[in-house]
């Protein structure tokens, strides 16, 4: 994906001084959404589910536990006994390591699952926006949040390299 981004930088860095002697053609290509719409991607997002989706449940019910016991510890802390008290701080510092322990872990899942899928598909999407490049001439090809000003509707190749992604 570095190499597709720096050959973009560069490419785009080469063609625009030369864009004023020669009309360039310029197109807009959000790879991210490009690759999140493949079918590659929701299989794999879909996998990620599955694997985690008991601690993201478990995580959301303490979270939800959380909240609840600190509004009761804030509404009676007060009027509550000691050992009430000690005893519901207890619990909520119990709680709260494991509700992070399963944040983290659900993060570092999805961390792990998005290098792999990345590593996996930086070569088919490479492939794909050499198609969509030369099929429409394309010289240069920017990011969306790239493009500052533009008097006219550039083009937008994300949904083809979706769909010629999807082909290979």
């Amino acid at each position: 994906m570095r190499k597709l981004t720096a050959a973009v930088c560069l490419f785009g860095a080469i063609a625009l001084p030369a864009a004023h002697a020669v009309a360039a053609e310029v197109a807009v290509l959000d790879w991210r959404a490009a690759l999140m719409n493949t079918q590659s991607a929701q299989a794999s997002l879909s996998q990620l589910e599955g694997r985690i989706g008991s601690q993201q449940s478990e995580a959301q019910g303490l979270g939800n536990e959380l909240q609840q016991l600190q509004e009761r510890l804030q509404r009676e802390g007060e009027t509550m006994a000691q050992s009430q008290r000690d005893s519901l701080i207890a619990e909520l510092q119990q709680k709260g390591s494991r509700f992070e322990q399963l944040r983290r872990e659900v993060m570092q899942a999805q961390q792990n699952s998005e290098q792999q899928f990345l590593e996996g598909a930086e070569s088919k999407l490479e492939q794909a926006v050499e198609q969509v490049l030369s099929r429409h001439n394309i010289d240069v090809l920017v990011e969306p949040q790239g493009v500052l000003h533009s008097s006219v509707d550039l083009p937008n190749v994300t949904d083809e390299v979706t769909q010629i992604f999807d082909s290979l």
